[in-house]
């Protein structure tokens, strides 16, 4: 399910803290230290959607479905100690994030991209009212 709005997606540090944090430091060990920046900002767009259980995959830069990145697109693939972390890279964007063999992670993007519902957007106004 796509997000609305690339500004209002929710960030990955916040979802799942865990992963945010190894993708930063893999990217570090790799010598990606401006990737690794912009990794501790990223969005969580929009999931994958191949339906594969062993796909915890997901967007967060959007992009046209069935075209290809084109010009100034690179995969950066890390080595985590479980599972696969391969990104895809467009002129220093991290565009995507493909996560495999991590079935703990499911639970969290489901609920991420899962529409909010007026109770919910409700409990979440009520936990941090705006100033």
């Amino acid at each position: 399910m796509q997000q609305d709005d690339h500004t209002t997606a929710p960030l990955l540090r916040d979802v799942l803290p865990g992963l945010s944090a190894e993708l930063v430091r893999l990217l570090e060990e790799e010598g990606e230290r401006d990737l690794a920046i912009c990794a501790h900002d990223l969005r969580l767009l929009a999931d994958c959607g191949c339906g594969d259980d062993l796909c915890q995959s997901f967007h967060t830069e959007p992009h046209p479905p069935g075209t290809p990145y084109g010009p100034g697109h690179r995969n950066v693939a890390l080595l985590p100690d479980r599972g696969h972390l391969i990104l895809d890279v467009v002129h220093g964007r991290i565009m995507f994030v493909e996560v495999l063999h991590r079935p703990e992670l499911r639970p969290a993007l489901t609920a991420a991209f899962a529409p909010a519902s007026p109770g919910a957007a409700r409990r979440a106004e009520a936990e941090h009212p705006e100033p």
